[in-house]
C-alpha cells in the first residue's frame, strides 16, 4: 500500500512538472543510474549494472533527440552528450569505473548548470512578473 502511494506521488510530480524541471529530474536519474551502473561494476553484478547503465544512456539518448538545433547551446551539448554516451556504453563493455565515474562528472556539471540556471531564470522571472505594484505572469 505504502509503495502503490509512493508510486503515485512520483507519477503526480511528473504528470505536473514544467518542461525545465522534468529535465533536472531526467539528470538526477541519469546520475542516479549512473550510481547503481558503477556499484553494480565493483559488486561484479554485471547484469544489474548493465540494466543500469542502458537506463543512463537511454536519459542521454532523449537529451539528444530533444534538442533545439536552432539554438547555438545546442550545438555544444550535442558532443558533451554524444561524448558522455560513449564513455557509458565503453565502460559497461569494459567494467570500467573511470569511464563510468568520467561519464557521471560530466552529467553532474550539466545538471548542476541546468539547476543555476533554473534558479536565475525563476529570480529574473519573480522580478520581472511584479509592475506597478502588482503580478504580471
Amino acid at each position: 500500500m505504502v509503495n502503490n502511494a509512493a508510486e503515485a506521488y512520483k507519477r503526480q510530480q511528473i504528470m505536473t512538472a514544467t518542461p525545465e524541471a522534468l529535465t533536472l529530474m531526467l539528470y538526477n536519474g541519469c546520475l542516479k543510474f549512473i550510481d547503481e551502473g558503477i556499484q553494480g561494476v565493483k559488486e561484479k553484478q554485471w547484469e544489474a549494472a548493465n540494466n543500469s547503465l542502458q537506463k543512463a544512456q537511454s536519459i542521454i539518448s532523449e537529451f539528444r533527440i530533444t534538442l533545439d538545433m536552432d539554438y547555438e547551446i545546442s550545438h555544444q551539448l550535442m558532443p558533451l552528450y554524444n561524448y558522455t554516451y560513449d564513455r557509458l556504453v565503453e565502460g559497461n563493455i569494459k567494467s570500467d569505473v573511470a569511464m563510468l565515474e568520467e561519464a557521471k562528472g560530466i552529467i553532474k556539471e550539466l545538471r548542476d548548470a541546468w539547476a543555476q540556471a533554473m534558479k536565475k531564470a525563476r529570480k529574473e522571472k519573480g522580478t520581472q512578473g511584479v509592475q506597478n505594484g502588482s503580478y504580471v505572469g
